[in-house]
């Protein structure tokens, strides 16, 4: 295929950004060791001392024509918002400044350069496909990123950054694992860019961990306005076996829903399939706009990083968005952009409740989580805590530490727990294991 996209690659990283990130930051403090009367203030390392706000920001894309993200900037003003009502954290106020990044290179490099203007001390909750472009900026500020979407190679990479969950190299694991036991042929559909390049091998590690054969890899553009081709292709190959159902699986991200308008329409014509995706792909707004339980993703498995929104465990989230954010559309406590923010917000809160009465900087937020502070998240995610490189350092991502993933199912049209497939007596597995063994040569 012709016309392949190789400006960015989203998921499998190369390692040398902690190096880099780690050099940068070590000669940016040194030269200013030595010259401060020329430095004056370190960037970043002011942000929130005695009675000064404690001031941080949260960066997403909004009115643009690709993904947008508008409840996660919402959701921490809302939190702020709340935090503030209740006495501040420790005595202190959050102050939070939002940044939208416009879907581009860009507007994530101006996002990260104001941040390190205005000095603050993270930039908590956001999400941005650019990581190649304001990480740099971060990096040279010394400013900790707590709590990306985790939709880029770097957020695994790069030593500023504190994941909050495994992205989507954990999703598909964890949906090529759910699979294996009730599949046929696997079909999976995804962009035809260096991105989409290292999806199969996550699936295919979950699909093999259960002794399932690798999934029929098939390319497609990400940009397309219809798929019908694709769909027929796709149901072709998983329907080859007639004594087990085959799966489809889309993984185009935004344009998943375009290819599901085309195959809606193409497996009228060939034997039942299971379909099933990833969470970033597919959301219960989406299912809503798709027609609910009369769509294309009724009976659909989708594999997401938290418990379903029904959940008690989100109550605490719940009571903020209706004390300090009531009525505002924006905030969605079902969407995962929303759930992971108010997860970094809750990592920030550990890290503030460590520091105490001390300065808060930066350098003082980032030392914390560097120190071993392990952060509880009422059971939303494991115990978090961010080792220099972790267990999956060898495949790629030293700085991925929560590999679970929950298995849920499009019924009635919402999306609910599914209670098989993927083990742990709540429908929580973690996926490190399995990543461990993906082949990424």
């Amino acid at each position: 295929m012709t016309g392949r996209r190789r400006t960015r690659s989203t998921f499998l990283p190369s390692l040398p950004r902690p190096v880099r990130a780690t050099a940068l930051t070590a000669g940016a403090l040194a030269l200013c060791a030595s010259l401060t009367a020329a430095c004056g203030v370190i960037p970043g390392a002011t942000g929130g001392s005695g009675d000064d706000p404690v001031k941080v920001m949260t960066w997403a894309p909004q009115d643009t024509d690709a993904t947008n993200k508008p409840g996660m900037p919402a959701m921490a003003r809302a939190y702020a918002k709340w935090v503030n009502a209740h006495g501040g954290i420790n005595g202190r106020r959050l102050e939070v400044l939002t940044c939208n990044d416009h879907n581009d290179g860009v507007g994530a490099a101006r996002c990260a350069r104001r941040a390190a203007n205005e000095n603050v001390v993270a930039v908590v909750g956001s999400y941005s496909q650019f990581g190649d472009s304001y990480l740099a900026p971060l990096e040279g500020a010394g400013i900790p990123y707590i709590g990306g979407y985790g939709v880029t190679n770097d957020e695994f990479t790069s030593a500023m950054s504190y994941p909050v969950n495994g992205g989507q190299p954990a999703l598909l694991a964890g949906l090529g694992k759910a699979l294996a036991a009730t599949c046929g042929n696997v079909a999976l559909v995804r962009p035809d860019s260096i991105a989409g390049d290292q999806l199969p091998a996550m699936l295919d590690s979950g699909l093999r961990a259960d002794g399932h054969a690798d999934a029929g890899d098939q390319l497609a553009a990400d940009d397309a306005t219809e798929y019908a081709g694709q769909s027929e292709q796709a149901l072709r190959y998983a329907t080859r076996d007639v004594a087990k159902k085959g799966c489809v699986v889309p993984a185009l991200g935004d344009r998943t829903d375009t290819f599901m308008d085309s195959f809606r329409r193409a497996r009228q014509n060939f034997p039942d399939v299971r379909t099933a995706t990833v969470l970033g792909s597919v959301d219960q707004t989406v299912i809503n706009a798709t027609g609910g339980a009369s769509g294309p993703y009724e009976g659909a498995y989708i594999t997401g990083w938290y418990p379903v929104a029904s959940d008690p465990r989100w109550d605490p989230m719940k009571k903020v968005i209706n004390e300090a954010a009531f009525g505002d559309n924006r905030i969605d406590p079902a969407d995962a952009g929303v759930q992971t923010t108010w997860i970094a917000y809750t990592v920030l809160r550990a890290v503030l409740d460590r520091i105490g009465a001390g300065e808060v900087s930066a350098d003082a937020v980032r030392r914390t989580l560097n120190d071993g502070l392990r952060v509880s998240t009422g059971g939303l995610t494991p115990t978090l805590q961010w080792p220099f490189e972790g267990r999956l350092a060898a495949v790629g991502f030293p700085r991925l530490v929560n590999a679970d993933v929950t298995l849920q199912v499009v019924q009635d049209g919402k999306l609910v727990a599914a209670r098989k497939g993927i083990g742990g007596a709540e429908g929580i597995a973690d996926m490190t294991s399995t990543l461990e063994d993906a082949d990424v040569s």
